[in-house]
């Protein structure tokens, strides 16, 4: 059947790199560039190259293998970029949870009765994950990635911290907003960053390791928390995290560099100015708009990309509502075990394990196997690295989401023993990170010059999602059961499964048809 189709959805491309040629170093070489073009789509990453024309005013790399491009980096240095970006993207979603288990003490510390505050100084993290890509995603692409990380990298911490000192509730809340808000550029830009470090056919499983933080994380986190606080008090949480960003952020400042195409050529195009005296030459990537415009521009991006896209806002809504899913089902392990099952406070946290183990299973069923898939379907149907052939997987594991839903729900409703509702997690862990990865994975290659803006409006839903459902999640399990309330949201998630195989059949045609600029 899917041989069908893909025959079905195969058709030729435009791609094609051509290499910029050059002999002498600092060669200015150029293209056929109009300043209101902006890069299609179908781009397809800064790996591809337009056409070199003649005028010598027009600043490019310099040829193919330029080193300074971040594509000819070292391996070395693209390992380690890409492998502190994962890091981090490990540890803020690590502190979204991790702080959880301790929630009790810090009530009793701050003598809080007030309803909704456990689930708020819990959920205001992830709110904030939703509100720092509003301003993270444009700003690096006005002054580059790494300037952002470092900034953001910085005050993350400073609200770790003040999380860790906080004299009362109120504090504790608003500390845990800004943590949040700083603490997802790793997340908002580090798709981006990848992208710009590893060709289309060499991504995937970079992007497939770099996903997993968003989701490791949570799982991780109440583990960690549980004993933590346990052993300590609820205040070393936050230190743990604290120091461990610390040692990150340094390694980060030092090892790390600008990764961003247009930021790079445009800091060479002023160098050139300077030494030439020709204020005439400027960046290839140069849109050729005001500062004023462009800022603008890239500010309202992600949400234009979200109304006028509908792969970006179908996309995103499927990511956000099994995200939401996700933090859904954690805010019922801890009575649903400890109260049915008897599990102790410590050991609760192993529950989130199934979810665990099954996004570990989706890794390594996926994360290796997408560069093939893209490669091998490339070489059998022709038209080049469609992106839309990074959905293949989500279309084959879309279905265990619903049906590790429906397992969880009536197994863990009726008291079966607690090996079965948590294999329905461990299905629901196998969906949710195909999900995550095949999401990411074609929204970068699809919009790779905006690869951080449409990622942005991804994660800015999905965080929205992601913090809000929970706050509901005790309210419908109490009023529908947990077999009907999980059944629920299973029946919702069942009617989203068809997207990706929409998307892997027509998203091509979509992308082509698509008349707005970003």
């Amino acid at each position: 059947m899917m041989d069908d189709v893909e025959k079905k959805s195969a058709r030729s491309s435009d791609g094609g790199d051509v290499e910029a040629q050059k002999d002498d170093q600092d060669v200015v070489t150029t293209r056929q560039f109009s300043s209101e073009r902006r890069p299609s789509p179908e781009d397809n990453g800064p790996e591809k190259h337009a056409t070199v024309s003649t005028d010598p005013n027009i600043v490019d790399w310099d040829g193919s293998t330029d080193i300074s491009n971040p594509l000819n980096w070292s391996t070395g240095a693209k390992v380690a970029n890409t492998s502190l970006v994962i890091i981090l993207c490990f540890i803020t979603p690590l502190a979204s949870s991790m702080f959880a288990p301790g929630v009790p003490d810090v009530l009793r510390e701050f003598r809080s009765t007030t309803s909704g505050i456990p689930e708020l100084v819990v959920s205001i993290y992830i709110l904030g994950f939703a509100f720092g890509p509003l301003l993270i995603s444009p700003i690096s692409e006005i002054y580059g990635r790494f300037n952002v990380y470092v900034v953001c990298n910085v005050m993350f911490l400073i609200f770790t911290i003040a999380c860790a000192v906080s004299s009362s509730i109120a504090q504790l809340i608003v500390f845990r907003f800004f943590a949040g808000a700083f603490g997802v550029c790793p997340v908002t830009l580090g798709g981006a960053t990848i992208a710009d470090l590893l060709t289309q056919d060499k991504r995937g499983l970079g992007l497939s390791l770099f996903s997993m933080g968003p989701l490791l994380g949570p799982v991780i986190g109440p583990i960690a928390g549980a004993y933590l606080s346990d052993a300590t008090t609820w205040r070393w949480t936050f230190w743990v995290i604290a120091i461990a960003y610390g040692v990150c952020t340094i390694a980060h400042f030092f090892l790390c560099h600008e990764t961003y195409a247009p930021t790079l050529l445009a800091r060479k195009t002023k160098r050139l100015q300077k030494e030439r005296g020709n204020m005439e030459l400027r960046s290839a990537k140069d849109s050729g708009l005001s500062n004023k415009v462009f800022i603008t521009r890239s500010l309202v991006r992600p949400f234009k990309m979200f109304f006028f896209s509908p792969i970006v806002a179908l996309m995103a809504i499927y990511a956000a509502f099994i995200y939401g899913i996700l933090y859904l089902l954690y805010t019922t392990f801890t009575f649903v075990f400890t109260e049915d099952y008897n599990f102790t406070s410590a050991n609760v946290g192993l529950t989130y394990l199934g979810s665990g183990i099954g996004m570990f299973l989706g890794l390594f069923l996926i994360g290796g196997a997408s560069d093939r898939i893209l490669k091998s379907k490339a070489a059998k149907y022709g038209g080049g690295l469609k992106p839309e052939y990074r959905l293949i997987p989500l279309v084959w594991t879309a279905w265990t989401c619903p049906v590790g839903l429906f397992i969880y729900g009536w197994t863990a409703e009726y008291h079966i023993q607690w090996a079965v509702p948590l294999f329905g997690t461990l299905l629901f862990g196998i969906g949710i990170i195909a999900a995550l990865i095949c999401i990411q994975q074609y929204l970068i290659d699809a919009y790779a010059q905006y690869a951080a803006s449409a990622i942005a409006a991804n994660t800015v839903l999905r965080s929205l999602v992601g913090g809000l459902l929970p706050l509901a999640g005790l309210t419908m399990y109490d009023k529908l059961g947990l077999g009907w309330g999980n059944s629920l949201i299973a029946f919702i998630a069942l009617a989203l499964t068809p997207i990706p195989l929409v998307f892997y059949i027509w998203g091509e045609r979509l992308r082509n048809r698509t008349k707005v600029t970003f």
